[in-house]
């Protein structure tokens, strides 16, 4: 029972990365009509915000520290964070260990940014063109993004530690009424899970609760009716790729200190989230969420020793089957809408 329940909040975890993803492509495709494989990108850029924003926090110059001597008793050089000398020694710490979650905040007008420079500069001249031309230029893009962070950032991972106070493990057995650390699992992936119910929550209620979001369903439906109507429906969906965008790059921010921030971890959740989308169903925002929570848990139980030992490589290619199988019963994914992927 314990190993069971282990997998299960290993997959909302998984689950929860591939769902937010899979929601800004879906956002994407279901009101521009868009292919976007440069979405990746924007989860990568999320990350590399909080990265960015610790390095800022964390800038130091150098004092001699007459309390401290070396091995000859010369007194020590060390280096001192500007925010110490701004906030005092205890509350610059605890802002820089803080770095992530302030990150959110930081990121918004960046990814907000980047979203509008990409719908307006590139894609926006694609939206009549096939999904095959739509492929390859965001594809191309996501290659240039990739390599213009490895030139500043490096090639290598970056640890980027979530705050102090999420740094130890919840003790899931005491909590159910089994012995006591028997189900230990991280704080701060059950923050991130916590925060893509937050996030997936408040896009459905955006969407479905004010009026602008009643005017992009409208156009995700029949886009040509409602600019009849006299609605800007170009601008409106402008701005719909920009929150796709803030939702890509909010789930990097916060995955940051669960996996080291890297140039090809955008290209590396790219594939499954178009993966979770095509079996959700092309266009669907709660299949997309659906399907990414499904796959994750049953990638989860697939990663078990005892089903690898059975089954060896059944966890690099369990998603996969199960979207073949989907397909092939059901080619328009779990809630997608009726002919779409059926011709």
């Amino acid at each position: 029972m314990d190993a069971i329940i282990l997998q299960i909040l290993n997959g909302l975890d998984k689950g929860s990365a591939y769902a937010l993803i899979a929601l800004g492509l879906t956002l994407i495709f279901g009101t521009l009509g868009v292919v976007n494989f440069a979405h990746g990108a924007l989860f990568m850029i999320g990350a590399f915000c909080a990265v960015t924003l610790q390095r800022l926090l964390s800038l130091s110059h150098e004092v001699v520290d007459e309390t401290r001597t070396d091995f000859l008793g010369n007194p020590l050089k060390v280096e001192v964070p500007y925010l110490q000398d701004w906030l005092g020694a205890e509350t610059a710490a605890a802002v820089i260990s803080w770095s992530v979650p302030l990150a959110i905040l930081f990121s918004i007008p960046i990814m907000i940014v980047v979203g509008v420079a990409m719908e307006r500069g590139l894609i926006k001249h694609f939206y009549k063109r096939p999904h095959a031309d739509q492929i390859l230029v965001t594809f191309g893009l996501a290659i240039v993004l990739q390599e213009v962070i490895k030139y500043y950032f490096g090639a290598n991972p970056i640890p980027t530690p979530a705050p102090e106070a999420f740094t130890g493990s919840f003790d899931f057995g005491a909590l159910i009424g089994m012995d006591p650390y028997t189900i230990i699992y991280p704080y701060w992936r059950l923050v991130y899970f916590a925060f893509a119910m937050i996030i997936i929550a408040g896009v459905f209620a955006f969407l479905q609760f004010t009026t602008f979001g009643m005017v992009v369903r409208a156009g995700m439906a029949d886009r040509e009716t409602v600019g009849l109507l006299g609605i800007n429906i170009d601008k409106r969906f402008t701005i719909m790729f920009a929150i796709a965008a803030c939702v890509a790059g909010l789930a990097g921010v916060m995955y940051a200190p669960i996996n080291a921030p890297n140039y090809h971890m955008g290209m590396d959740f790219l594939v499954l989230s178009f993966v979770v989308v095509v079996v959700g169903g092309m266009g669907s925002l709660p299949g997309a969420v659906a399907a990414g929570f499904l796959l994750g848990i049953l990638e989860s139980f697939a990663s078990m020793a005892a089903v690898i030992d059975i089954l060896p490589g059944i966890n690099q290619i369990i998603i996969y089957l199960v979207a073949i199988i989907i397909l092939l019963t059901r080619p328009r994914g779990l809630m997608g809408r009726k002919g779409v992927m059926e011709e």
